[in-house]
This record gives C-alpha cells, sequence and structure tokens, in this order.
C-alpha cells in the first residue's frame, strides 16, 4: 500500500485490563449513559420536527428475516442476542478496531447458516447499494487484517449483531457493531430511523488479498468535491468554515447529546442547477436505505432544505470535509489521518462517514417518545373508547395490534 502499518495501535481485547485501559471504558459508559437529548443547535432542540405517521413501506421483508434470525438461536444465545428497546447499549457503538463495550453476539462465532440470517436482515433493511457498501466495509476490515498480519483481531467477521425489542411488536430495531460499520436501525410502526449510520474504511482500496479490488466510497468523495467546485468564490469562502482539517467527525461516537449550529453556505443561495447537484450528494446517503424508506428519507429532507447548510473544509484537489445540516438529518465526510497505518496527516486512504439524525430522533428516540405517550398514556376517554374498539374486533373474528411499552428514550 505504500504505507507502513502502525503497530501500537489497538486491535484486539487486551489481556491485562489496566487502569489506564479502563479509564477508555469510563469515559464512554459516562457518555452513553448520560440522559439522551440528542445533537440540538445552540437553540437547543427543536419541538414537533417528527411525527408518527404511516408511511406505507412493507417492512414485512424486514420483520420475518430477523424472526428467521432469532429462530436459528439457542435459548442462551438469545438471551445474549436481544436487548429491550430502550436499552442503553444503543448507545455503546464504537468504529475503533477495539473491543470495548460490544454485545450482542459476534458473527465470527456464528454457524455459517446463522451468519447468513444476520446478513439477510441487513439486506432487506438497506438499498442494494447501501447493503453493498456495507459489506464492502466489512471486506476492507480484513484487507487491513492481511496487510497487518492480524486477521485473527481484523477480518470480515468481527462485527457484532443486537437486536432490540420484539419484532412481532410495533417498536424494535436491530444494530451492527465493529470496525469502520456502525448501523443503527429502528422501527416505529412502519418508520424507519437508521441513524447513527457511521461507515468508514482504512484503507479505502484492497489493492491484493481476499478481497482485492474493493472500493468503497467514491460517489461521496466524487459529489462532494463536485459541488463544492460548483459553487461560487463568493459561495466557497461562506461554506468554508475552519483553515485547518479536524482531527475526526464533530458528531461521531458518544456524541449523542453535541450542540452544534448549522454553518456554512445555506442551500437557498444555491442556483437551481446547484441544488440539483447537492440533492445529488444528499441522496448518495439517504439511498442506503431501502427503497420505500429512501423516498420518505429524502422527503424529510427535502421539506426542510431551505434551513439545511453546507460546510466545507479542506481542499477539493487534496483531502477535505464536509457538514450537511438541517433540523432531520446531518451528514459528514472526512478524510483521516491514519489510525492503522503510519500516518498523521489526513491521506485519501482513509475516510470516515456519519449520518445522524438530530433534534433528538437518533436511534429514533423522539418517534419512541411519542409512541410511548401514545399507547402508554392514554387519558381514561381514550382507554375506553380502544377497550370499546378491541371488543368491537374481537367481535368480527380480528386481534389488536399489540403496541409494546418503552421508557422515554432508546438509550
Amino acid at each position: 500500500m505504500g504505507m507502513r502499518v502502525r503497530h501500537n495501535t489497538e486491535t484486539h481485547e487486551p489481556a491485562v485490563w489496566t487502569p489506564a485501559v479502563l479509564g477508555k471504558v469510563a469515559w464512554r459508559r459516562e457518555a452513553a449513559a448520560e440522559p439522551f437529548r440528542g445533537i440540538a443547535t445552540s437553540k437547543g432542540i427543536e419541538d414537533g420536527v417528527f411525527q408518527l405517521a404511516p408511511t406505507g413501506v412493507d417492512i414485512g421483508p424486514i420483520r420475518d428475516a430477523t424472526l428467521e434470525y432469532l429462530d436459528a438461536l439457542e435459548p442462551d444465545q438469545r438471551d445474549a442476542a436481544v436487548f429491550p428497546i430502550d436499552h442503553e447499549s444503543w448507545r455503546h457503538w464504537a468504529n475503533g478496531a477495539r473491543y470495548f463495550l460490544r454485545h450482542g453476539l459476534l458473527l465470527e462465532e456464528m454457524p455459517e447458516v446463522v451468519r447468513d440470517r444476520v446478513m439477510n436482515v441487513v439486506r432487506a433493511s438497506l438499498s442494494e447499494t447501501g447493503y453493498a457498501q456495507v459489506v464492502d466495509i466489512m471486506h476492507l476490515n480484513r484487507t487491513v487484517g492481511e496487510l497487518r498480519d492480524e486477521v485473527p483481531e481484523l477480518n470480515e467477521w468481527v462485527y457484532w449483531f443486537s437486536v432490540y425489542g420484539d419484532p412481532t411488536s410495533e417498536t424494535w430495531g436491530w444494530q451492527l457493531d465493529g470496525h469502520h460499520a456502525n448501523v443503527n436501525c429502528v422501527f416505529i410502526g412502519d418508520q424507519m430511523v437508521l441513524t447513527p449510520m457511521f461507515l468508514g474504511a482504512e484503507p479505502v482500496f484492497a489493492e491484493s488479498g481476499a478481497f482485492a479490488g474493493t472500493r468503497v466510497f467514491v460517489e461521496e468523495e466524487f459529489l462532494g468535491e463536485h459541488f463544492f467546485r460548483s459553487l461560487t468564490d463568493e459561495q466557497r469562502s461562506a461554506a468554508t468554515i475552519a483553515d485547518e482539517m479536524p482531527n475526526d467527525l464533530f458528531v461521531g461516537q458518544f456524541r449523542d447529546n453535541l450542540e452544534i449550529d448549522r454553518t456554512g453556505v445555506g442551500i437557498t443561495d444555491l442556483t437551481d442547477e446547484q441544488r440539483v447537484e447537492f440533492v445529488r450528494l444528499v441522496r448518495q446517503y439517504t439511498d442506503r436505505a431501502n427503497a420505500g424508506h429512501a423516498r420518505v428519507r429524502l422527503d424529510e429532507v427535502l421539506h426542510r432544505l431551505d434551513e439545511t447548510t453546507f460546510a466545507w473544509i479542506g481542499d477539493p484537489d487534496g483531502v477535505f470535509y464536509y457538514r450537511i445540516h438541517s433540523p432531520v438529518i446531518l451528514i459528514e465526510f472526512d478524510h483521516q489521518h491514519g489510525v492503522l497505518y503510519d500516518n498523521d496527516e489526513p491521506t485519501r486512504r482513509h475516510i470516515h462517514t456519519l449520518v445522524r439524525t438530530p433534534n433528538g430522533n437518533d436511534y429514533g428516540v423522539d418517534l419512541l417518545r411519542q409512541h410511548h405517550e401514545q399507547y402508554d398514556h392514554r387519558s381514561g376517554e381514550h382507554i375506553a373508547r380502544h377497550e370499546h374498539e378491541h371488543e368491537h374486533e374481537h367481535e368480527h373474528g380480528h386481534t389488536h395490534a399489540h403496541h409494546e411499552r418503552t421508557t422515554d428514550d432508546a438509550q
């Protein structure tokens, strides 16, 4: 790869849990244990941004794939594989290669038939291109393992999978968690929240090994660079928010409550042609979801386009960072310095991307809260009407859908 690996990087569970190592775990636990608020601007959380509303998207195939996975597990495995919908481990995801705070079942330890069922859940939830991107990132994890001679620690199956809630209920979800692939997927009825979604790679291209030829983030990189080049000098000046590249993404792991204002050039200041290019860039991220939910998500973003900004740092001919930020979505792209490679300056060999839902709806928290209020805290009049409807359904041979109880936050 033309670059030395960094041999002092921690890529496996430590043999001895020293105070220093335990300290690295402690701050993560503390951050994840903070009461969840969500990403907000300095004005605080904007209320009423998200609404419970049917999408018409058929989630049956996703539900069926999840149940088929759970059916393949032994009882003791299910105990380790399934968590309550409000469990704090949602917020323990981490994009590093370390084993800190991992939970659920490790794909590497599963029989192939069970592992295939996990990937069927991921495939059913995402688009064809979104699924392929996640798989490619997992493959590239083996590539770096081969280059570092650490395949036992870095390979395509060192990822943990967890199910949250009951897939036969109204509120449930799943999480894939490991090095450079962290996908959180929550369902409230037929609504889906696919954030936080961290995808990254080092390297982004496999020149050799089991998955030679694999490459990721071509479009995210090209379309971001292309869009910035389409801006006028005045627009570029407005978009540029710093002179030096950041050390990492601003709203990465364990930063669920970060305060960050919308800065950069406003999309309202763009020409029609520039807006078309901007939407192309946004769709590179929203289209990771299955077709039905991708349409819903894009519509949500387009509805708040006049409140959206594009921020930039860096050189389109070199390395750069960009951020797309609105009340309903926050997207980050960043060229990184070496972590597993021995380079202290950012290069295009190492890329991080992240999609979040600001204003309290990462992990579907705000929608889960609304669901909780609607179905767990009904007024007496609502309860009486609900019970009457329930009796009426039984008279006609129907059963009323079960709604799972949740706490206020999906942590």
